[in-house]
């Protein structure tokens, strides 16, 4: 028997997680899933093969100290899943200009070291545009995240002055398609597209995650989403065991808003075969 640790958190009383799906596929290819807390530092991680990185969905918050977990990681024995520079890569969402940089359409963005008195105002002439959103560079679960209209500036200034003093943060315009048709995601495994799923917030929200009341649909996804999909995998500075690539319209084109190479929900409640996808390309790449 092989062993894989499924690296998440201390608790995850209050999300929506579906990682111990893998556990009866995983136990049928001759390998025991652990569920371990990336917090626990008394964790000898010479005892797994290797470990995976799920749902660490509070990592936003100690970025530091989770990055040195994943450091301990990669120096065991253990091999880790994604890859350490690829996940380091991922964690600030300055990985957009790379990817925009080679071709890959992503939603328009401007970026600041930290907030700054009349960046909003900017922003809002930049993209010609009456509501912004406003969030941190590194971030998880849209911690820190907000939808302000042009009226609401002024109003918004000593809360943006106190979230991001010494954050950096992007500042990009609302898209309306968030609303409505909503959020597409795609799933890999490997270089295999598993399935897809259509996020919609609930009413008088813009959060499509299931925490704040996110609704999710099964999709089929088209040939241009896959197309821009594969070519975000494309241009990744390394190969991945997962991946979520996270798309929105913006006029007339499929754009990214995020890929997803760290701690994405890989929704295995939304396809009954996704969880035995994954573990089949993990079994073909460890066996």
């Amino acid at each position: 028997m092989r062993h894989v640790a499924i690296l998440t958190m201390d608790s995850l009383e209050d999300f929506f997680a579906y990682d111990t799906m893998l556990d009866s596929p995983f136990l049928k290819k001759g390998w025991q899933t652990h569920h371990v807390s990336w917090r626990d530092e008394q964790v000898n991680w010479d005892a797994f093969d290797v470990v995976i990185v799920r749902s660490t969905w509070d990592y936003q918050q100690d970025c530091d100290r989770f990055v040195r977990c994943l450091e301990k990681i990669e120096a065991s024995s253990a091999a880790l899943e994604n890859p350490l520079s690829l996940m380091l890569w991922n964690i600030d969402k300055n990985y957009l200009k790379d990817l925009a940089s080679d071709g890959v359409p992503i939603v328009p963005t401007l970026w600041k070291p930290a907030y700054e008195t009349g960046c909003l105002k900017e922003a809002f002439a930049h993209f010609n545009c009456d509501t912004l959103i406003a969030k941190p560079t590194i971030s998880a679960n849209a911690d820190d995240t907000f939808r302000i209209t042009a009226q609401q500036a002024e109003s918004y200034e000593t809360l943006l002055a106190d979230v991001f003093h010494d954050r950096a943060l992007m500042l990009q315009p609302f898209l309306p398609a968030v609303l409505s048709p909503g959020e597409i995601s795609l799933f890999y495994f490997g270089d295999t597209y598993s399935h897809a799923i259509l996020k919609t917030p609930k009413a008088d929200d813009f959060r499509v995650q299931e925490e704040h009341g996110g609704q999710l649909t099964a999709i089929i996804p088209t040939e241009e989403m896959q197309r821009v999909a594969e070519k975000t995998l494309a241009a990744l500075p390394a190969k991945t065991l997962y991946a979520r690539v996270d798309l929105i319209t913006s006029g007339n084109e499929w754009c990214v808003m995020e890929v997803e190479l760290i701690e994405p929900s890989l929704y295995f409640n939304m396809d009954k075969h996704s969880a035995q996808r994954f573990v089949d390309v993990f079994c073909h790449k460890y066996s």
